[in-house]
């Protein structure tokens, strides 16, 4: 027993040592396990790699979009929200979730959705607004930044099928799609185009801290079966957004920024609709109003019908005399 304990000691003693030679301290994180709190030293490989591809992705973004680049910036922001979508799942999938990344995967996408696009607005046409052009892309981090630390709270909380406010992925497309679209098309960026570019970057920055809630196709099961026309439809999409990229990618991000409002409105006119409908008076035997009226027509008629009867009975108590006599 003292051999194994010395044994230990000297291990520890070396990871101790080796990590003061490498001035940095390995992640320890505590998980449950059968009900057991465990303490696990070291980071998942295969998210987290996929974590640090986005971020590299919204990284070269943002130097593409500084050099005025800004058909590979767009281009890089797709493939950023590429590998988001795909760390989580793939995460998920392999049983490799973690707090940290959890958190790297937030503080990837303030880089690759919030910083990355307005950044690349601001070179295309915000700059020419001056105080006012940086102030917004400013509005759109610090929306993105509250989006992602109030999804980070609310994780486990809320229903998986919906997003709270806007996903930062689909505002970034909002506001990235809408350059490279105009880029495309070659679009002057004018005074007027700087300020439509500055509402719509507001607009989405907005969205995404306002309480509205957005599908978020989480529900979707990639690993059973689906119909043969799903591929069908998967393929369609892909041939319509190769037509024309930008344009198509625009209006989808339109349609589903939209999407949300959409079902707010909806889901207040038929709370109000609710409400606000007329309810029909019964009486207590179950009718309602309309055969109340017969029913009383009815009650009035059998005073009537009493008080013939009586005189009948007056005039039959007055004849049994005679009768009798003859």
């Amino acid at each position: 027993m003292s051999d194994e304990k010395e044994s230990a000691s000297f291990e520890e003693n070396d990871a101790e040592n080796s990590e003061s030679i490498l001035l940095i301290d390995d992640h320890e994180e505590v998980v449950s396990e059968d009900g057991r709190k465990v303490r696990r030293r070291g980071i998942y490989l295969l998210p987290n790699l996929l974590t640090t591809g986005a971020m590299f992705a919204g990284f070269y973004a943002v130097i593409a979009g500084m050099q005025n680049d800004f058909r590979h910036a767009c281009v890089a922001i797709i493939v950023a929200m590429f590998l988001d979508g795909l760390d989580g799942r793939v995460a998920r999938l392999t049983n490799t979730q973690s707090a940290f990344g959890a958190e790297y995967d937030s503080l990837s996408d303030l880089i690759a959705f919030g910083m990355a696009p307005a950044l690349i607005c601001f070179s295309w046409a915000l700059s020419g607004l001056g105080k006012a052009g940086w102030t917004i892309c400013f509005i759109y981090v610090a929306c993105a930044a509250l989006r992602l630390a109030r999804f980070n709270v609310q994780l486990g909380t809320t229903d998986k099928r919906f997003f709270v406010g806007l996903a930062s992925p689909a505002a970034a497309g909002l506001v990235v799609f809408m350059v490279w679209a105009c880029f495309e098309y070659n679009v002057e960026a004018t005074r007027f185009v700087a300020m439509l570019a500055a509402l719509v970057t507001f607009i989405a920055g907005a969205l995404m801290v306002l309480n509205i809630r957005y599908y978020s196709f989480k529900d979707l099961d990639m690993k059973n079966r689906v119909p043969f026309i799903v591929m069908i439809l998967i393929v369609l999409i892909f041939v319509i957004v190769s037509w024309d990229p930008p344009i198509v990618l625009f209006s989808m991000a339109i349609i589903y920024a939209l999407s949300g409002p959409g079902m707010a409105i909806y889901s207040q006119r038929e709370k109000w609709q609710g409400k606000f409908q007329p309810v029909t008076e019964t009486s207590d035997d179950g009718s309602d109003g309309g055969d109340g009226s017969i029913g009383s027509e009815k009650q009035k008629g059998t005073p009537v019908e009493e008080d013939i009867t009586d005189s009948r009975d007056s005039a039959s108590e007055s004849e049994p005399g005679s009768e009798a006599e003859k």
